[in-house]
């Protein structure tokens, strides 16, 4: 479905109710299936993510399809190396072209049975589970911190242990302390010394948790504040808890003019007068937060400098090259002066009420909700695709709605 979305005061005044933390509840749900005995997980994810990881790990059959959940694939493909039986692992057309070679070679030279039943280094893949008789190995880190989690997560289960020597610029390392921190919480302890992560054989301690608010997903609401004429929006129970790193996004917006209190609640951010400069920001840690930041401040007319984006190109879709396509309909066009790199020098024409632009997704579903809260600038949008918003955020264009946005059906 598409929606033609738009705002008729763009004047904000709403309390809303994030989702669950996805990258939390992917993690703890391949937690609990290492500790051997049960425990209550509350508020885990309704996201397809989450739901495809857990339908997954029951394992009910030899076939196993995650779509285009790449946390899903990558987290599996470590769990099912060390778990007795012999699976098909694959996804949809997309997953199939994201690649996966730097964390299966890895298994394979730990001694798993990993296999590529198409294009080498790519899904789909045959895993035969086994116990993994070695106990170091070397990884490439630049490419994504999902494959140093996946390793991780199954480090303390191995009978000698894991040592991970990390190689080459570390990407999204805030998701790998996320990692570590969830484990310790559960009774496994590491060193991180340099490069090097060293974590022992021990045994995970399970006890109840519940799943807190998920801040890649507040980020569109610092979106939808800052492109509003006045804004005060309550973030219900969001806080910093210092688990996730995208917590990063108060200090990021607040330069453009939001502000950020938190009580007993939750979090109020408000619009605040402020005229903004020209903004450099490295997102090597914070990757998907990008289009959020690169929309709004697109459509606020700042100049600015983002770096560290090049593994936003495997992501669900190409958003670099997807980003650009969609930002120059709307009458912003990005120059790209090297490689992860994005640049908007301002001064590029505005969109009106008249142009009535209609956003593609690509499957994506930071595409949908980066581009969404643009209508409070053009007037309205279109967004295509509009479902594919579950893949993290099942709940968004009901929030959207109670923020006091109208959506009806596009063309």
């Amino acid at each position: 479905m598409n929606y033609r979305v738009s705002h008729p005061t763009k004047i904000i005044q709403a309390e809303i109710n994030l989702p669950s933390s996805k990258s939390i509840s992917n993690r703890l749900l391949i937690i609990s299936k290492l500790c051997g005995s049960a425990f209550k997980i509350e508020k885990l994810s309704e996201s397809d993510d989450t739901r495809i990881l857990e339908d997954a790990l029951r394992l009910t059959g030899h076939m196993i399809n995650v779509g285009n959940a790449g946390t899903a694939f990558r987290f599996l493909t470590a769990y099912l190396s060390v778990t007795p039986g012999e699976w098909i692992l694959t996804g949809n057309e997309r997953m199939n072209e994201r690649p996966v070679g730097i964390l299966a070679d890895a298994l394979n030279s730990l001694g798993a049975e990993i296999s590529y039943l198409g294009k080498l280094g790519f899904p789909p893949l045959k895993i035969i589970g086994r116990k993994l008789n070695k106990n170091e190995i070397t990884i490439d880190a630049s490419v994504s911190s999902q494959f140093i989690s996946a390793l991780l997560l199954i480090a303390p289960v191995l009978p000698g242990g894991l040592t991970i020597h990390l190689k080459e610029e570390l990407s999204s390392e805030p998701y790998i302390h996320l990692s570590l921190k969830l484990m310790n919480m559960f009774g496994i302890s590491h060193s991180w010394k340099n490069n090097i992560i060293y974590i022992a054989r021990q045994n995970y301690h399970p006890h109840d948790i519940i799943v807190e608010p998920d801040w890649s997903a507040a980020s569109y609401w610092y979106e939808v504040a800052a492109l509003s004429e006045f804004s005060s929006i309550r973030l219900n129970d969001l806080n910093f808890s210092g688990l996730q790193g995208d917590s990063v996004i108060a200090a990021l917006f607040k330069p453009l003019g939001v502000s950020t209190d938190f009580d007993r609640l939750g979090a109020v951010i408000c619009k605040s007068t402020v005229s903004p400069g020209p903004v450099n920001y490295d997102l090597l840690s914070y990757p998907d937060i990008a289009l959020t930041l690169a929309v709004c401040m697109s459509h606020m007319g700042i100049p600015y400098k983002l770096k560290g984006l090049k593994n936003l190109r495997i992501k669900e879709s190409n958003r670099i090259t997807n980003l650009v396509n969609e930002l120059e309909k709307t009458g912003i066009r990005l120059g790209q002066p090297a490689e992860g790199e994005l640049e908007y020098i301002g001064n590029a024409n505005r969109v009106t009420s008249k142009d009535l632009v209609s956003v593609m997704t690509y499957g994506d579903h930071r595409m949908a909700m980066a581009f969404a809260p643009v209508c409070l600038k053009s007037g309205e949008i279109i967004i295509e695709n509009t479902e594919v918003v579950s893949k993290s955020y099942p709940g968004f264009w009901k929030e959207m709605e109670r923020a006091g946005f109208l959506l009806s059906p596009g063309d």
